[in-house]
């Protein structure tokens, strides 16, 4: 029983292997549902052709018995008045003795509806016909009249076969005698067309099912080729998949425990050695205090004070640094300008920032990505670069939205020169691929031609924009510029551009 349990519930190679299997399933019932479709229609048009030659050939066969015997009474006709009752009953009696085949007969009807010649159904002659119909409702003796004063036509209704009693489809072919208002025509049962036409149909089928077999048992060895060779992949990558599971857990591990290390060196080295120096100097103020040497209690209470303001401005930046809240504020434009002045203060490298606000908004997992790699850009070129100037571009187009970052400095080494790529880099490719984007690295070690690392998101994370038309806004800051040019204010408010306001300078 348990045997019979665990058939039924695949374990996680089967499933990609079942997974991988539904593809294939879908593309061959798809190309049988097509190859079907295509046969019936193709063999319906050939079928519908045949069907149309073969009721033109008996059009043709009837208009020629029309004409012939038209041709063996006109001499008759063409001399008598319209009340010649003695060549009225001699175009009869020709017409009546007009009979071929096991079903063929000429008939004949006055425009009021008289039969006047049925040689094959002697039980209609001299009885009025005006309204019959067939089995369907479909008219026929009125119908042969209509087409009698337009000269002739042709008429398909139902009618009994002479020879079996049975009803069966019928095409007429009816000329009208203006001179003595007579209806007259002879009609060919296509019984025999709709059984060939049937015959074909049910050949197309026969092919179509015959068709559906063969690929069919194609289709099943195929998924037993590919089940098979899927499991034995997925047996062999399971191992692969499990290792680099692990390295990518112990990675994310190791990215933590580095933020941590980071932070931890940030509180102490900085953070701590204020506290201590403020501490030192407010007991040194509070121990002249005490001894009344007030003037004296005044320098190390102001260097307290400037040390405390000092330690709040850090904590104002490692908190910047672990989620800048000009980011969600104000937006991408002035978190990325922020970030450029301060690398700029920092390190003394030249740094420019432009941007041209889009007419569209990123989402945020797209303005967080793009800041943590220009953060991961500018600790790279300040750590190993040696370069004096850099330049970021973030601007949007046609496809979506491109961030550009650029140095003068001494460039990556060569690909097979590294020990392997750097956790930044790694990091950096995978926020971007989370986006569905690309990252783009260009890079000559020792030509100081320096490195240009190109972000590029989809046109699926920007967001519509809002508000109303404006016109072009400058924002300078220390050494870096923020270009607006033809966008409204909701949009720049968007980007992270607004009006001047104060500062909290506390």
């Amino acid at each position: 029983m348990a045997s019979f349990r665990s058939l039924f519930r695949p374990n996680y190679a089967q499933k990609i292997s079942i997974l991988a299997t539904l593809p294939l399933v879908v593309a061959v019932a798809a190309i049988a549902l097509l190859v079907a479709y295509q046969s019936r229609a193709s063999a319906e048009r050939e079928i519908q052709a045949l069907e149309l030659q073969l009721l033109e050939a008996k059009k043709a066969e009837l208009r020629n018995y029309v004409t012939q015997a038209r041709n063996g009474f006109s001499h008759i006709y063409g001399r008598a008045s319209p009340d010649d009752a003695v060549a009225k009953e001699r175009v009869r009696q020709i017409l009546s003795a007009m009979i071929y085949g096991k079903d063929g007969f000429f008939f004949v009807y006055d425009y009021d509806g008289t039969n006047l010649v049925s040689p094959r159904q002697t039980d209609f002659i001299n009885q009025n016909w005006a309204g019959l119909t067939d089995s369907g409702g479909v008219p026929v003796v009125d119908e042969f009249l209509r087409l009698a004063r337009q000269g002739a036509g042709w008429h398909t209704f139902m009618w009994q076969k002479p020879s079996t009693g049975e009803e069966a489809r019928m095409i007429a072919y009816v000329v009208g005698l203006q001179d003595w208002q007579w209806a007259v025509g002879t009609g060919v049962f296509i019984d025999d067309v709709l059984a060939s036409v049937a015959a074909a149909r049910a050949e197309v089928e026969t092919r179509v099912r015959r068709t559906f077999l063969y690929i069919g048992a194609i289709a099943l060895v195929s998924l037993i080729l590919v089940f098979a060779s899927g499991m034995f992949l997925n047996l062999r990558e399971r191992r692969l998949a499990d290792a680099k599971l692990k390295e990518l857990t112990q990675r994310v591990l190791d990215a933590q425990e580095e933020e941590r290390g980071r932070v931890a060196r940030e509180l102490h080295d900085s953070i701590s050695q204020l506290l201590v120096g403020v501490r030192f100097a407010l007991d040194n103020a509070s121990r002249r205090f005490k001894r009344g040497e007030l003037d004296r209690a005044i320098p190390p209470l102001d260097r307290g004070i400037e040390n405390l303001a000092t330690a709040i401005t850090e904590v104002r930046r490692i908190s910047r640094d672990l989620r800048p809240g000009v980011l969600d504020d104000l937006g991408l434009g002035p978190a990325l300008k922020t970030l450029t002045d301060e690398f700029a203060a920092r390190t003394g490298i030249v740094s420019s920032f432009s941007t041209v606000v889009f007419r569209n908004r990123l989402d945020q997992d797209a303005k967080i990505a793009l800041y943590r790699i220009a953060q991961e850009a500018l600790m790279n070129i300040e750590r190993h670069s040696n370069a004096t100037h850099m330049t970021m571009d973030l601007r949007g187009h046609a496809k979506g939205a491109t961030m550009r970052i650029t140095d003068n400095g001494c460039g990556l080494p060569p690909e097979q020169e590294r020990a392997g790529p750097g956790i930044g880099l790694r990091n950096m490719q995978e926020r971007i691929e989370q986006l569905d984007g690309t990252l783009r690295i260009l890079s000559s070690r020792g030509t100081q031609s320096g490195t240009v690392i190109e972000v590029t998101l989809p046109l699926s994370h920007l967001l519509p924009p809002s508000g109303s038309t404006g016109t072009e806004i400058t924002v300078e800051g220390p050494s870096t510029k923020l270009t607006v040019a033809n966008v409204n204010m909701g949009e720049a408010q968007s980007q992270g551009v607004e009006s001047p306001r104060t500062e909290d300078k506390t």
